[in-house]
């Protein structure tokens, strides 16, 4: 029954989080792991895409932890919804709680009005066996059991319960071990018997679940690695068949101590590929530390999302809510324009202090390699892709229609009314589609084949501005005559 109430009151509400900038443009789609223990059903957090509008989405499917080393998702999680605002992100765990997972040794813990704290990281709470001497108590019978915000276990003990009023208690349990999870985990594959894909082989399961395409393909912390980055790389290509993304990769910090190191380290990394991102070093914010492509991302994703959902600007030079460039171990990186500038000549992004940090770079990784403007700058590739992407998208409706005439010019007619509205908002120089007979032969039309072809500019970013300046002696002669 409520209270009866005379007077003023004031109730404070815990302060939400900004709602976030929604855009698909750049959607992302996260490898790592997270403390799924934390979840009511941490087994069904494993190894499957889980799309998450909101921080507290996050929470609930996967739990929360600062330990980003451990954690790697959280890294992703907080940077998208905490630091920049953005959503939607697609998150795949591979943690296993049924495999990475280490049995912890029977402790004494004191129980102190009727509550004890087990203060063991990562407790499966399905494990958790709890003695009052030398019996064993009954959970929800007994006692309760439940996660603080340090994700320790907290033991209430029942006044109704065998164990109240006791004094201590002894328990058993399992945890979850993140150490134990590999880039294996992470590569994933496809078990033959089963038919369950794992890791980022369950990147082809985004469209047939969500009917979304994936923007960027991202695991940090683990892209760093020459074969996870291999396998990202090679799925922003045919995905399910069709479909094209970019993967944002980070340069070893262990190996690439200094800005000197980073060619090669790239190099013997294998980060060439031109729908790759390849960014060096980290990033700090207070005392957290991010792999740069958990940051990269996020920025990526709400630079579009802020831009009517187009990726045709670049990220270059924006802003990353950051404190600091960092190596992993936490040592300072302090670049100046003409360092990063030097990486940037070797198809890295970097980050410099300009009034704040700022991301800097506009090569993917394929540069110097590739000179090509379509792949070379990442804004005029992202938004390649993505243009090729919503053309599927768009016309797959009008797939096995009749191969007349209307059909061809209503594929014509519509692209070139869209071509001409990006042109019209700045956002491409041009669009033009056309329907050629010489592409169309009647062997190709007899077999159901029709064949358009588009022109398309994206606009390069004004990356070099210069300005001549030279002294006039003519002025300077009428200003004294």
């Amino acid at each position: 029954m409520a209270g009866y109430n005379h007077g003023v009151r004031v109730i404070e509400e815990e302060t939400a989080l900004v709602a976030p900038v929604e855009g698909t443009a750049g959607l992302q789609v996260i490898f790592g792991t997270a403390p799924v223990n934390l979840v009511a059903n941490p087994k069904a957090a494993v190894n499957k895409p889980i799309i998450c509008y909101s921080y507290s989405e996050f929470v609930e499917n996967f739990g929360y932890s600062n330990d980003f080393k451990k954690y790697t998702l959280c890294q992703s999680a907080d940077a998208c919804f905490r630091v920049f605002a953005v959503a939607p992100v697609i998150f795949v765990n591979v943690l296993d709680p049924e495999v990475h997972k280490k049995e912890n040794t029977s402790k004494q813990y004191t129980v102190v009005n009727n509550q004890a704290t087990v203060n063991v990281e990562g407790i499966l709470l399905d494990s958790l066996k709890v003695m009052s001497g030398e019996n064993e108590l009954a959970v929800d019978t007994d006692y309760v059991a439940s996660f603080d915000s340090d994700g320790h276990v907290i033991v209430t003990l029942l006044e109704s319960g065998a164990g109240n009023g006791m004094s201590a208690i002894n328990v058993t349990c399992n945890s979850i071990d993140a150490s134990l999870v590999t880039k294996n985990d992470v590569i994933g594959g496809y078990d033959t018997e089963t038919g369950a894909e794992t890791g980022i082989e369950t990147v082809r399961q985004i469209y047939p679940r969500f009917g979304l395409t994936p923007g960027l393909l991202l695991a940090p912390g683990w892209s760093k690695d020459a074969e996870v980055a291999a396998v990202l790389a090679s799925k922003c290509e045919n995905l399910n068949g069709v479909f094209r993304c970019e993967c944002l990769l980070d340069i070893d910090t262990t190996k690439a101590k200094k800005y000197t190191d980073c060619k090669q380290v790239k190099e013997d990394s294998g980060f060439a590929g031109i729908h790759s991102v390849a960014l060096w070093p980290c990033l700090k914010l207070g005392e957290k530390i991010y792999a740069y492509s958990a940051v990269y991302g996020a920025l990526v994703a709400y630079t579009d999302a802020a831009n009517d959902d187009v990726p045709n600007l670049s990220p270059s030079n924006k802003l990353l809510n950051m404190t600091g460039t960092v190596l992993e171990d936490g040592t300072e990186v302090i670049l100046d324009q003409v360092q990063a500038n030097m990486l940037n000549g070797q198809g890295i992004v970097t980050a410099i202090n300009d009034n704040g940090w700022k991301a800097w770079g506009n090569n993917t990784a394929a540069y110097p390699g590739t000179t090509d403007p379509k792949d070379r700058w990442i804004c005029c590739r992202r938004f390649f892709s993505w243009w090729a992407n919503s053309f599927i998208l768009t016309y797959k409706q009008k797939v096995d229609d009749p191969a007349n005439r209307k059909l061809i010019e209503a594929v014509v007619d519509s692209e070139n009314i869209r071509g001409n509205s990006y042109v019209s908002q700045g956002k491409c120089a041009g669009a033009r589609m056309e329907f050629r007979a010489d592409d169309n032969p009647v062997t190709g039309l007899l077999n159901g084949q029709l064949v358009f072809r588009q022109h398309l500019a994206a606009y390069t970013p004004a990356e070099d501005m210069a300005n001549i300046l030279a002294f006039d002696p003519d002025m300077l002669q009428e200003a004294l005559s």
